[in-house]
C-alpha cells in the first residue's frame, strides 16, 4: 500500500516537473514598426522607444520595415546607436518592392543585427550632402564630413561582417544597388518577398546582442505590428520641411495683419501659434538661415510698399527674395529634407499676392479722401432751412447746423459745404 502510494506521488511530481509540450509553450513574439520618411530625430525617437518598449516587454526580437529617401546624418547616427546597443535582435527590412534605403537608410541598414530587403528594392546613395548654414561646404570642410562618415560606416560593417568595401563605396561615391546584387556583395544578408517568409529565413540563426551569442527562434512566432503614437506623429510631421515652410508663411502673416490692423486678435494668435511650431521644426531640420533672411527681408519689403509710393518696385524685390530664399531655405542638392516645388511655387503666389494686396488696401485708405470731422464734410450736401446768407441753418445728414454764404440761398434750396469753420458751415448753392 505504501509503495503504491509512494508510485502515484512520484508520477504526479514528474509530471509537474517535466517540459510542456512544444505546443504549449508560449511563441516568440516580435514587434513590427514601419519606417516610411525621411530619417528626422522625431523617426530616431520612436525607433529608440521601439527597441527599449521590446526588450522591457519580453519580445524575441524588433523588426523595422523600411522606406527611406534618407534623411538627417544626427538622426541616422541616433537610430545606428540604438540598434547597435540594442539589448534584443533588431532585423531592418527594406520594403515593399519599389521601396528604398537611401543615404542614411544605408547605415541604418549595415548597423541591423539581421539586413533583409524585398525584391525590386534598392540601397546606396549614402555620400553626405552639405547642408546648413549656406547650403554648400567648402572643399576642406566635404573631405572632414565624407572621411568621418566613411570611417563610421565601415566599422558597423566589420561589427556586423558585412563588406565594409562596398559601404564605403557607396558613401564616397553614392553607389547604389538592387537588392539581388546586396545580396550576392554581402552587404545584406537576407532577399524575401514577404513577413511570413523573412521569418522563416531567420530561424535559428546566431547574432551577436552586445557580445553575447543570441540564436533567433521564429518558430510559431507572433508579430506584434506597433504604431507611432499621436505625439510622434505631431512631431513627426512638423519635421516635414515643406509642413514647417507653410507654418513659417502663416505665422508671418498673421503677425504682419495684427500689427497693421491692431485689434483684430485672431489673425496675431494664429500667427504666433504657427511661428512657434515652425522654430520647433526649424531645430529638428538643418536650415540655411541666408533663406530665412531672404524670407524676413521679403517682408520689410512688402510693409515698406505701404509707407512709400515706390510704385510697385518694394513688392517686386519682395516677391524675388522671399523665392529665392525659399530656394534657399532647405535645398540641398542631394537632400530629402527640402522643398517640394509643388509647395513651394504655390505658397510663394498666395504669399506675395496677400502682402500685395494687403498693402494695396493700406495705400488705398491712405488716399481716401477723409471721411469725419471737418474735412470730411466738405463736399457733402444738406438743405437750407429757411434763407441763409449772414447765418442761417442747414439740415445735414439729419443734423442741424449753423451755416453762412458769401451769396443769400433761399429756403429749401439744396446746398454744398465748402469747408468747416468754428463749428459753423460755409456753404454754396448746388441748384442747377
Amino acid at each position: 500500500m505504501k509503495r503504491s502510494f509512494f508510485l502515484v506521488i512520484s508520477g504526479m511530481v514528474f509530471c509537474l516537473a517535466a517540459p510542456l509540450p512544444l505546443k504549449a509553450q508560449k511563441a516568440p513574439v516580435f514587434d513590427l514598426v514601419s519606417v516610411n520618411a525621411a530619417i528626422t530625430p522625431p523617426i530616431a525617437e520612436y525607433i529608440e522607444e521601439s527597441i527599449a518598449e521590446a526588450a522591457h516587454d519580453g519580445a524575441a526580437g524588433l523588426i523595422i520595415k523600411m522606406d527611406t529617401p534618407g534623411g538627417l546624418d544626427t538622426a541616422m547616427r541616433d537610430i545606428a546607436k540604438s540598434i547597435l546597443n540594442a539589448p534584443v535582435p533588431v532585423v531592418v527590412y527594406v520594403a515593399p518592392p519599389g521601396a528604398r534605403a537611401a543615404s542614411a537608410g544605408v547605415i541604418i541598414v549595415a548597423a541591423a543585427h539581421v539586413a533583409a530587403m524585398a525584391p525590386g528594392t534598392n540601397i546606396g546613395a549614402a555620400h553626405p550632402v552639405g547642408i546648413g548654414i549656406g547650403g554648400k561646404m567648402d572643399k576642406t570642410m566635404s573631405e572632414k564630413v565624407e572621411n568621418d562618415a566613411a570611417a563610421y560606416v565601415i566599422g558597423i560593417a566589420r561589427k556586423r561582417g558585412r563588406n565594409a568595401d562596398w559601404l564605403e563605396k557607396a558613401v564616397r561615391k553614392s553607389a547604389s544597388i538592387t537588392a539581388e546584387d546586396a545580396l550576392r556583395l554581402d552587404v545584406i544578408d537576407i532577399v524575401t518577398t514577404d513577413m511570413d517568409s523573412l521569418l522563416k529565413q531567420i530561424d535559428n540563426r546566431e547574432v551577436d546582442v552586445n557580445g553575447v551569442k543570441v540564436v533567433i527562434n521564429t518558430a510559431g512566432a507572433v508579430v506584434h505590428e506597433k504604431t507611432m503614437g499621436t505625439r510622434g506623429r505631431i512631431l513627426s510631421a512638423l519635421s516635414n520641411p515643406n509642413i514647417a515652410y507653410i507654418l513659417l508663411l502663416i505665422g508671418l502673416a498673421g503677425l504682419y495683419f495684427e500689427f497693421s490692423t491692431p485689434g483684430a486678435i485672431f489673425p496675431g494668435v494664429i500667427g504666433g501659434i504657427s511661428l512657434i511650431l515652425a522654430f520647433f521644426a526649424m531645430q529638428t531640420l538643418s536650415i540655411n538661415y541666408s533663406g530665412i533672411a531672404l524670407i524676413l527681408f521679403a517682408i520689410v519689403l512688402f510693409i515698406a510698399e505701404i509707407k512709400i509710393i515706390s510704385h510697385g518696385i518694394l513688392s517686386i524685390g519682395g516677391v524675388i527674395a522671399l523665392l529665392i530664399g525659399s530656394l534657399m531655405l532647405f535645398n540641398t542638392a542631394g537632400s530629402s529634407l527640402r522643398l517640394a516645388w509643388s509647395v513651394l511655387i504655390p505658397a510663394v503666389l498666395i504669399t506675395s499676392l496677400f502682402f500685395i494686396a494687403v498693402a494695396w488696401m493700406a495705400l488705398k485708405a491712405q488716399l481716401k479722401p477723409p471721411q469725419g470731422g471737418g474735412e470730411g464734410m466738405a463736399g457733402q450736401r444738406g438743405v437750407a432751412v429757411g434763407d441763409v446768407h449772414q447765418g442761417g441753418k442747414v439740415l445735414v445728414d439729419g443734423e442741424y447746423w449753423d451755416a453762412f454764404s458769401d451769396i443769400p440761398i433761399a429756403g429749401g434750396s439744396t446746398v454744398r459745404i465748402v469747408e468747416v469753420k468754428q463749428m459753423k458751415l460755409k456753404v454754396e448753392s448746388a441748384e442747377k
